[in-house]
């Protein structure tokens, strides 16, 4: 008969085991409420763990300039979410994540769209007329297929 203590363990072992498993698609959500309010005014607050730190850096240092328009902010708030995302870059060093896997040393990706990971998994499962269905408009909308996409799960379940 099984006692208590070995029960519990079992249980461990299976929500761990179901957590790794899922895992796979899911990165930590942003914890930063000023990341969450400037970056999410006009999009998705994209998670950090999706892009290098140099290119956090160049994207943040050119917000006059983002993808057309001008994003600017004040000195303070750009630093600090500068900050937060290179120190949760996908090369921050707590995360090796397969978001830098085909990502060269000398190539400073600015579009997560254009990640070879990104690349492949939407290739794979994604026809190409959906991204001018409507209610996708994007590629970067990610919430379009992936609800959940802000608390960073990914999963298409």
């Amino acid at each position: 008969m099984l006692n208590k203590k070995t029960l519990f363990a079992a249980a461990l072992v299976i929500v761990a085991g179901s957590s790794v498993a899922h895992a796979d698609e899911r990165y930590r959500p942003i914890s930063d409420e000023v990341v969450k309010k400037e970056c999410g005014a006009c999009h998705m607050a994209f998670q950090p763990q999706m892009l290098p730190k140099r290119s956090w850096i160049k994207i943040m240092d050119t917000l006059d300039d983002h993808f057309g328009e001008d994003a600017s902010l004040d000195k303070e708030t750009n630093d600090d979410i500068k900050n937060y995302l290179v120190e949760n870059a996908s090369d921050s060093g707590w995360w090796s994540g397969k978001f830098l896997r085909g990502v060269a040393d000398d190539w400073t990706p600015l579009r997560i769209t254009e990640i070879p990971y990104w690349v492949r998994e939407h290739n794979k499962e994604v026809p190409n007329w959906a991204w001018s269905d409507p209610k996708v408009k994007s590629k970067a909308n990610c919430v379009a297929c992936h609800p959940r996409a802000a608390m960073g799960n990914y999963d298409d379940d």
